[in-house]
């Protein structure tokens, strides 16, 4: 019986030339082409021989193609996290990286960790996070031009404040695409209205719950709080109970997020007597403010899932 006839779970390493695919439990390897050529010969590699699930790592982008192409075959793909599967692979004593090692580590990811498949965004939705990404760049070349403004000479500011110009002129377009992208859309722009009714939530955060947190209304708040980055983590060990602390999670939710809350703990009041409340009792300000955005999260999962814009009585529930 041949090797491929046992073929069960497939890690796909993706580099800007080529794609390594390694199979377990069989141990087999191949390299395609990063190519429309290349990709057609891997998802015919693939179906022929049967995937119960397809692992692949989130790279930038450059993994949306053979992802894409495997998803529209009906082949159950998981696009992870880069540095679950590196500690996953620490964890196994594998320190070494090569693309053919990487693919293994990721198809022996798959067969023990099973990560759920998740659909791949249509094509409006890729376009619509691409807005948002590159809305996130202009912003910080705005903020780093800003930065050398302040100990430029005279000659260079001239050019400098020129630049920043520009790129504001650049980022009132890309705000004009993103709100017309959302308003093209009657899921979309219904969410928009719902996330918007909530005092200190504006239209980044909005954006960025549409596309960079589908989960949301949809996970359990616990879920979503840790999906995020925002709900306490323990940190004990033997006798030891150390401090509760948050990270991991989305980052530029997690950012869009913050700064929504620092806003609603001076305009939403539900939000600024619970921060209120929290600092009365002792709370560190930071501590306060990220169960405040906990708080927000949680208003914020709620009103997804019911549809209801926010009131302050719902938000005391």
């Amino acid at each position: 019986m041949s090797l491929l006839q046992d073929l069960n779970f497939v890690g796909i390493d993706v580099a800007g030339d080529h794609l390594d695919l390694a199979v377990q439990p069989s141990g087999e390897y191949r390299r395609f082409g990063n190519t429309a050529e290349g990709i057609d010969e891997l998802v015919r590699f693939v179906q022929a021989h049967g995937a119960e699930l397809v692992v692949v790592e989130a790279t930038g982008k450059l993994e949306v193609p053979v992802a894409a192409a495997l998803t529209i075959a009906s082949v159950p793909v998981a696009i992870v996290n880069p540095r679950q599967v590196r500690d996953f692979a620490k964890a196994q004593g594998q320190i070494a990286k090569t693309d053919r090692i990487d693919a293994a580590v990721l198809a022996r990811f798959a067969a023990a960790i099973r990560p759920e498949p998740r659909p791949i965004k249509d094509a409006d939705a890729r376009e619509l996070e691409d807005l948002l990404a590159r809305r996130r760049q202009i912003v910080g070349m705005i903020a780093s031009e800003k930065n050398r403004l302040s100990r430029a000479s005279e000659r260079v500011s001239k050019d400098i404040k020129s630049h920043i110009n520009w790129l504001e002129k650049r980022l009132r377009i890309n705000d004009d695409e993103l709100q017309t992208k959302i308003k093209s859309s009657p899921l979309w722009r219904t969410k928009d209205q719902l996330f918007q009714s909530v005092p200190g939530v504006g239209p980044n955060l909005s954006q960025t719950l549409i596309i960079d947190l589908p989960e949301l209304g949809v996970l359990s708040h616990r879920a979503i709080a840790k999906l995020v980055g925002v709900a306490p983590l323990n940190c004990d060990s033997g006798k030891m109970r150390g401090k509760r602390i948050t990270w991991g999670g989305r980052a530029n939710v997690r950012r869009m997020l913050y700064m929504a809350t620092v806003a609603s703990t001076r305009y939403n009041p539900s939000i600024k007597a619970y921060y209120a409340r929290l600092k009365a009792a002792g709370k560190r300000p930071k501590v306060a403010l990220v169960a405040c955005m906990r708080k927000l999260l949680t208003i914020l999962s709620a009103i997804a899932k019911t549809g209801t814009p926010w009131s302050y009585q719902s938000a005391q529930r």
